[in-house]
C-alpha cells in the first residue's frame, strides 16, 4: 500500500498482510456522527522502531493512545483488556484461524487465544546464519551458529482447527534434535491453546509443495467440519470440500508462553495419526508426492560423495527393506533406497543407532513421487512407533531370517545395492593399495601425532588412534552370467583390525604383494558378494560396483 501523509512530502510504502481501506468523505463523516454508537473501536497502538528492537531511547509518547489512532470497525465482541497481562489468562477463546488473522492482523494476538488440534510435531532446519538462543520458551539473545553450538533447528506444530484450516507453527529452537520424538509422542492429536502469534508468512500451493503435500496428507478431515457463514450447530460431509489453498505461517513473539497444550486431554476427533503402509504397497502408488509413513530395517546407509557440496548439505542414502518385499518371488525389488535430502533433521538418537548396527526405523510422512521414496522438511525418522497409526491392513509383521537383495541383472539401476556372482576373469594391480582408518569413526585420513610420530591421530575424533582397522582395496573383473554382456569391474577390500601386531601385518601385507599370482586366482568363481552400484554404461557397455558390509 501507498501512503500519502499529511504533512509530509516523502510517500510511505506499508508491506500488510491484510488491510482495508475506510475512505472518508463528508457523508461518511456524517454518517460516523449519527451510527456512531452502533460501533466498536479497536484500539491500535503505534509501536516505535526504537521500541521493537528495545533501544534505549524510546519515546514514551509513542506509547499513548489518541482518538487519531483508532480505526472504525462492524461490530464485534472485543476485550479491550490489558494487552500486557498473561496471553493464555483470557477467558474468551476462539476456534477460527482465519479470523483471528483477520481480525488481529499481522501485528500479533494479544487478547485472544485459538482452540486448535495439533496434527503433526517436527523440526525445521533454520534458514538464517542467526537463532535465538532460549531460555525455555523465551528467546533471550541471537547468536551465530558453529559447529560447536547445538543443532540449528527450529521445533514446528502443524496445527488445525474447527474449521479445517491449517497453519504452521514455529517455536523456539531446540538444544537437542532428540527432544522432537518427545514431543511427537506428548503433542500430537492433542487440542492446544495458541497465543502471542504473530504471522510470518502467508503461503501458498505454488510456493510449499513440501507443506501442502503434507496438508493434504491429512486432507479430507476424518469428521465433519464447521463451514463458515453457517450456523455453528449446521454440520457439513467433508468430502466435498476443496483442500486449502494458503497456509499462515505463525511464530512466537518474544518475551511470552504462547502455547498451551493439554496433555491431559483424550485425542482429538479430528487428529489423523500417520497411515502406516507396506513397503510393497508404497511402490505400486501412482500418484506424485505423496506422503507416506513405513516401519522398515535399514540395511546399509551411504553419503553420496559430490565434493562441490559441503558435508552437511550432502544427501544420504539409506537402503531398506520390510517382509512385504522379501516375502515376494519376483517383479519387485528386495531393497529400496530411500533419500534423507539435508533439509531433513535427523536426531542424533537415530544417527548413532543406525553408526551402531542395522536397526528398525519409523519413517514417516516420507515424500514418495517418480519412483522414489525422499525424506524431507517435514520428515521425521522415529526408533519407536508412535503410539496411535492405523495400520490400514498391511503386513508389518517382522522379518525372520537373513535378508535377501536383489542380484545383479539386466533391470539393476545405479546408486542401488545388489548380489553379485561370477567367475574372475582379471585384476587390476594397479590399484592394490592399502591404507589405515580410525577404528571409531572410520575416517580413511589419518594424520601422524604431533607429540608422537610413531602414533596416527584422527581428526573427526580429536584423538589418537592405537588400534587401526587396516584396509586393502583391489579392482577385480567378473563375468558375470546375469550380465553376459557387460564388462563388469568390482571394488573388493578387505580389512585387518590391527593391535600390537600392526607392523607385522603391513609387512605381511606387502610381502603378499609382491609374491602376488594373478593366474592363481583366475578363473575362480565368486560366491555372492553384496555391492554397491556406482555406475551402469552402455558405451561401453561396464557395470562398475563396490563390495559393501551390510549393517
Amino acid at each position: 500500500q501507498k501512503l500519502l501523509l499529511q504533512n509530509a512530502d516523502v510517500p510511505v510504502i506499508m508491506n500488510t498482510y491484510f488491510s482495508q481501506k475506510v475512505l472518508r468523505s463528508e457523508h461518511s463523516e456524517a454518517r460516523e456522527k449519527t451510527y456512531g454508537l452502533t460501533k466498536m473501536l479497536i484500539r491500535k497502538n503505534i509501536i516505535s522502531l526504537a521500541q521493537t528492537f528495545r533501544l534505549d531511547d524510546v519515546d514514551d509518547k509513542l506509547h499513548q493512545e489518541s482518538s487519531d489512532n483508532q480505526v472504525p470497525c462492524a461490530p464485534q465482541t472485543h476485550n479491550n483488556g490489558d494487552s500486557k497481562q498473561h496471553p493464555l489468562a483470557v477467558s474468551a477463546v476462539n476456534d477460527s484461524l482465519l479470523e483471528m488473522v483477520e481480525s488481529q492482523g499481522a501485528v500479533g494476538w494479544r487478547e485472544v487465544q485459538v482452540q486448535v488440534v495439533i496434527q503433526r510435531v517436527y523440526c525445521l532446519p533454520a534458514r538464517e546464519g542467526y537463532r535465538s538462543q532460549t531460555h525455555g520458551n523465551k528467546p533471550l539473545c541471537a547468536a551465530p551458529v558453529t559447529n560447536s553450538d547445538p543443532p540449528n533447528v527450529r521445533l514446528c506444530l502443524l496445527v488445525q482447527d474447527a474449521y479445517g484450516m491449517f497453519s504452521e507453527v514455529q517455536l523456539q529452537s531446540l538444544s537437542s534434535t532428540d527432544d522432537v520424538e518427545q514431543y511427537c509422542r506428548r503433542w500430537e492429536g492433542k487440542p492446544c491453546c495458541l497465543a502471542g502469534m504473530k504471522i510470518l508468512q502467508r503461503t501458498t500451493r505454488g510456493r510449499a509443495l513440501g507443506l501442502f503435500s503434507l496438508i493434504d496428507s491429512l486432507w479430507p478431515p476424518v469428521v465433519p467440519v464447521k463451514v463458515p457463514g453457517q450456523s455453528q450447530d449446521s454440520e457439513m460431509m467433508t468430502t466435498n470440500l476443496p483442500p486449502p489453498s494458503f497456509c499462515y505461517i505463525l511464530t512466537v513473539q518474544s518475551g511470552e508462553i504462547h502455547v498451551e497444550v493439554d496433555e491431559e486431554e483424550q485425542i482429538s476427533n479430528l487428529y489423523q495419526p500417520p497411515a502406516v503402509h507396506g513397503l510393497k504397497e508404497i511402490l505400486r502408488i501412482d500418484g506424485c508426492n505423496e506422503r507416506c509413513s513405513f516401519w522398515a530395517q535399514v540395511l546399509y546407509q551411504r553419503l553420496q560423495t559430490k565434493h562441490s557440496v559441503p558435508i552437511d548439505q550432502r544427501e544420504m542414502l539409506l537402503f531398506v527393506t520390510d517382509s512385504t518385499l522379501q516375502n515376494v518371488a519376483h517383479g519387485i525389488p528386495k531393497v529400496v533406497a530411500v533419500s534423507v535430502t539435508a533439509s531433513c533433521v535427523l536426531s542424533t538418537e537415530i544417527m548413532e543407532a543406525l553408526s551402531a548396527g542395522s536397526q528398525l526405523v519409523f519413517f514417516k510422512d516420507a515424500l514418495w513421487g517418480n519412483g522414489r521414496i525422499i525424506c524431507v522438511e517435514r520428515t521425521v525418522l522415529l526408533l519407536q512407533k508412535p503410539l496411535l497409526c492405523s495400520a490400514a491392513g498391511a503386513d508389518l509383521s517382522e522379518l525372520t531370517g537373513p535378508v535377501r537383495l536383489d542380484e545383479l541383472d539386466s533391470t539393476t539401476q545405479a546408486s542401488s545395492i545388489c548380489a553379485l556372482r561370477g567367475t574372475v576373469v582379471g585384476v587390476n594391480e594397479s590399484t592394490a593399495f592399502s591404507w589405515p582408518t580410525c577404528n571409531r569413526c572410520g575416517n580413511g585420513k589419518l594424520e601422524v601425532c604431533p607429540q608422537d610420530r610413531e602414533l596416527l591421530y584422527c581428526n573427526q575424533c580429536s584423538e589418537v588412534v592405537t588400534t587401526p582397522v587396516l584396509k586393502m582395496q583391489l579392482e577385480v573383473f567378473l563375468s558375470c552370467p546375469s550380465r553376459s554382456q557387460s564388462t563388469v569391474k568390482v571394488k573388493v577390500w578387505h580389512e585387518i583390525r590391527a593391535g600390537v601386531s600392526a607392523l607385522f601385518v603391513l609387512l605381511t601385507m606387502l610381502l603378499f604383494l609382491q609374491t602376488y599370482e594373478v593366474q592363481g586366482v583366475l578363473g575362480k568363481e565368486v560366491g555372492l558378494l553384496n555391492c554397491y552400484v556406482h555406475s551402469i554404461t552402455s558405451h561401453p557397455n561396464c557395470v562398475v560396483l563396490e563390495e559393501i558390509v551390510l549393517l
